[in-house]
């Protein structure tokens, strides 16, 4: 699993095969490329930063 982190201070979690990238944007924001949760396609979103979760590990 991936947890991004939000500008907002709020987080998710994605399963890291839909993690695509993460880059800086021109503008000098962090930005990840993530499919889409219906698997139509990509989308770009703002982040802080990510952390990778290990398998069997309870995180809080």
């Amino acid at each position: 699993m991936i947890k991004y982190l939000y500008p907002d201070g709020t987080h998710c979690y994605r399963a890291l095969h839909t993690a695509h990238a993460v880059f800086y944007a021109e503008d000098g924001t962090l930005t990840a490329r993530a499919q889409k949760p219906d698997g139509s396609g990509l989308y770009e979103f703002e982040i802080t930063g990510f952390e990778l979760l290990q398998l069997g590990v309870r995180y809080d």
